[in-house]
C-alpha cells in the first residue's frame, strides 16, 4: 500500500542544497548562537552540548555540524521550513522541532542516535518521505507527528507504527501491543496469515493471500461401494481429505453400560438364600 499525497503549494520557496549564500536569517540564527553560547559560558565549540534557540522568529538557521557533541537542541516555535543545517550532529538524542512551518525532513535520516523527535505542528504532506528518513533511527523511542496534513489518513498511526516498530511512544501515546497486532494484519497479510496458522498449531500455505479471489472447493461426495452400519470400510483412497471426509459421514456410535439390578439379591433374599450366588449381570445398550 502506498501513502501518499501531493505535496501541497507553499507560501515560502525552498532549497535542499547545503552551500547558501549569508543572508539575514543565517545571520539572526548565528547571532542566537553566539549567545546561547554566552550564557552557558562554552568557550570551545567541543563544549556545546545543547542549544536552546527557541522562540527566535527563526526561518533558517546555520549549519551546526562543528558541535560535534551536541546532544540537545530545541528549535519549536520558530518558523522553519527545513532542517538541512542538521547533517553531522550524530550524538544529537533529542530534536524539539514542533510549531515550525517544516515540510520536509530531508538529511534528518543521519541522526541515528536521536531518542526524542517532535515535528508536530508543521506542514509534513508527504507521508512515505517521512517515514523513509525515520526508518533508520533504531534509537528512537518517543514521536510526535500529530496536527501534520498527512495525519488526516484513517490508518496513519497503524502505518507509521508498522515502519518504525522501535517507536515506543507516538503522539503522547503509548504503542499497545493490539496496535502492533492490527498493523501486521492490514499491512503485512503474509505475515499475518502465518502468525494465525502457528497460533493454530497447523502448518498452512504462507503463500495465501487474503485479497486473491476466494476459490472454493469442489464438493466432495462419499464412493458407490461406501456401506453405512457398522461394516468396516477398507477402501483405500489415493487422497487423504476424501478419507476424512468419509470418516465425517459415518454415523457416530453410543454405548451405555448399566448394573442389571435383577441380577442382584436383596438383603432379604440373601437372608432366605432364594437366589443362587450368581455373578452380577451387566446390561450394555448400543445406539446408533
Amino acid at each position: 500500500m502506498t501513502w501518499y499525497l501531493n505535496h501541497l503549494p507553499h507560501a515560502f520557496p525552498h532549497t535542499t542544497s547545503l552551500a547558501r549564500a549569508p543572508g539575514p536569517d543565517l545571520e539572526t540564527s548565528r547571532r542566537a548562537v553566539e549567545d546561547q553560547r554566552k550564557i552557558c559560558g562554552h568557550k570551545r565549540d567541543a563544549d556545546v552540548f545543547e542549544l536552546f534557540l527557541s522562540q527566535k522568529e527563526l526561518t533558517d538557521v546555520i549549519d551546526l555540524s562543528r558541535f560535534k557533541n551536541l546532544k540537545y537542541l530545541w528549535l519549536h516555535h520558530n518558523k522553519l521550513h527545513g532542517i538541512t543545517f542538521l547533517t553531522r550532529n550524530y550524538c544529537l538524542t533529542e530534536l524539539y522541532l514542533n510549531n515550525n512551518a517544516i515540510f520536509e525532513i530531508e538529511g534528518l535520516h543521519c541522526l541515528t542516535s536521536l531518542h526524542i523527535l517532535m515535528l508536530h505542528h508543521n506542514e509534513l504532506t508527504n507521508i512515505d518521505a517521512t517515514v523513509k528518513e525515520l526508518k533508520g533511527m533504531l534509537n528512537l523511542k518517543t514521536l510526535n507527528l500529530y496536527q501534520n496534513p498527512f495525519c488526516q489518513y484513517n490508518q496513519y498511526r497503524l502505518y507509521i507504527i508498522y515502519h518504525l516498530p522501535g517507536v515506543e511512544l507516538l503522539d503522547r501515546n503509548q504503542v499497545t501491543e493490539k496496535e502492533r497486532k492490527s498493523m501486521i494484519s492490514i499491512f503485512n497479510h503474509k505475515k499475518a496469515h502465518i502468525i494465525q496458522s502457528i497460533s493454530f498449531g497447523r502448518k498452512v500455505d504462507a503463500s495465501w493471500d487474503p485479497r486473491s479471489p476466494f476459490k472454493q472447493k469442489q464438493a466432495q461426495r462419499a464412493p458407490s461401494e461406501f456401506e453405512f452400519a457398522s461394516n468396516a470400510d477398507k477402501t483405500v483412497f489415493d487422497d487423504p481429505e476424501d478419507a476424512v471426509f468419509v470418516r465425517s459421514m459415518k454415523r457416530s456410535v453410543m454405548t451405555i453400560t448399566s448394573l442389571n439390578w435383577d441380577t442382584v439379591p436383596t438383603r432379604e433374599e440373601k437372608y432366605l438364600e432364594e437366589k443362587g450366588t450368581q455373578p452380577v449381570q451387566m446390561l450394555t445398550v448400543t445406539l446408533r
